[in-house]
């Protein structure tokens, strides 16, 4: 018996060694499926993660969505805004919105508002901001035109001169059947809306110069004997044609100012919603 001893051990030595590589084996299968499922799980947050990511990023655009960009969707249903052409020397392309109404309903009357435009923009920005549909909604008339060489009006020999930039808003106005409209002036379109002033106040019920250039031009004497109701807009940042032309329009002596907090030269793209406020509570003063 004692000779089965040895062999008892070797037999138990080896059920221990095999159970042990089981064990082991079981292990690595184990850990192997964990590694296999933590791909997997890791391969579906991938497939995941962009809409993941794409609704999260919706959400934070809907929530930080200016009000001035609701209120504008809710005026583009109600109005719309067409393109006509001035002919003459030369053509000028002008946009007109209209309040979309249910027949027999009277359509408000109140004033013209005619828009220029600055130096890198066209009738197509007061479109885009939003301004033509809520002076529309408002029962304004708005009225933006292509000042020549902007947009789709033609570049034109005929306002080389301050006569003939005078001449052309004259034109504009008789064209349109405008009758004392408020003319909103940025910019480089002072050098029409400030000869006009100067010359033809009378015409304009009133004047909303933004930033415009050519103000230095005419002595403080011309600005003093405007009787034209003015509303000065600027950004407070705009320590350049903003200031230099508020020192001579505030000669003027019906005038008010508006400075738009953190606004730059293009004030009214900076802060659109306080510009239009602004806007709309000088207009609803002019009687």
């Amino acid at each position: 018996m004692r000779g089965y001893k040895p062999l008892r051990s070797f037999l138990t030595l080896l059920w221990l060694s095999a159970s042990s590589e089981r064990m082991t084996m079981t292990l690595i299968r184990n850990r192997l499926g964990l590694l296999v499922l933590g791909v997997l799980v890791t391969f579906v947050l991938y497939l995941l993660l962009p809409a993941i990511q794409h609704e999260r990023f919706t959400a934070r655009l809907d929530d930080s969505k200016p009000l001035a960009m609701e209120e504008r969707s809710q005026q583009d249903a109600n109005t719309t805004v067409l393109t006509g052409t001035i002919e003459g020397d030369p053509p000028i392309l002008y946009r007109e919105a209209f309040l979309l109404q249910k027949a027999g309903t009277p359509s408000p009357k109140r004033l013209d508002v005619i828009f220029l435009h600055g130096q890198a923009f066209t009738s197509k920005t007061w479109e885009d901001l939003g301004t033509l549909a809520l002076l529309s909604e408002e029962g304004y008339r708005p009225i933006a035109i292509d000042l020549p060489g902007f947009g789709s009006s033609p570049r034109s020999d005929a306002v080389s001169t301050e006569q003939g930039r005078v001449g052309l808003l004259q034109r504009v106005l008789k064209e349109l059947s405008i009758h004392k409209p408020v003319l909103v002036s940025p910019s480089m379109s002072g050098r029409y809306s400030i000869p006009f002033l100067l010359a033809h106040g009378a015409e304009l019920k009133g004047f909303v110069p933004i930033a415009p250039v050519g103000t230095k031009d005419h002595p403080a004497q011309q600005y003093q004997e405007v009787q034209t109701p003015t509303l000065i807009i600027y950004g407070d940042r705009d320590t350049g044609l903003g200031t230099q032309s508020l020192q001579s329009l505030q000669q003027i002596p019906k005038h008010q100012t508006a400075a738009l907090r953190d606004a730059g030269h293009a004030c009214y793209l900076d802060r659109p919603r306080e510009f239009h406020e602004v806007l709309l509570s000088f207009l609803g003063e002019l009687k």
